[in-house]
């Protein structure tokens, strides 16, 4: 897949050619991995998808599909425990934080 990044959209290109764009969520490291957390902008779904960063040979970050079922379920997994630690009582209704920094 190719892609371009502009602030939090990703504009990625599918298996049919078609540009389709896509709203960052979060992004994380697992095990020297770099994974994506995106969603559908033009969609009433709340369907995400989570996809490996890679770099091309100019740098450019590439957005990979995960095949493999156990490292898929890895970055689940960890993505979930994230997830976990941002939920607390400090959040309002929108899911916006009121931490104090410390």
């Amino acid at each position: 897949m190719d892609n371009e990044l502009n602030n939090d959209i990703i504009e990625l290109i599918d298996e049919e050619g078609n540009e389709v764009d896509f709203e960052l969520i979060s992004s994380f490291e697992l095990d020297d991995a770099r994974y994506a957390v995106v969603a559908p902008v033009d969609s009433d779904s709340e369907d995400a998808y989570i996809l490996r960063v890679e770099q091309d040979e100019n740098g450019e970050d590439i957005f990979v599909g995960i095949e493999d079922e156990d490292e898929f379920n890895d970055v689940v997994e960890a993505y979930n425990e994230l997830m976990e630690e941002y939920d607390c009582d400090c959040c309002d209704d929108d899911g916006d934080h009121d931490h104090d920094n410390e």
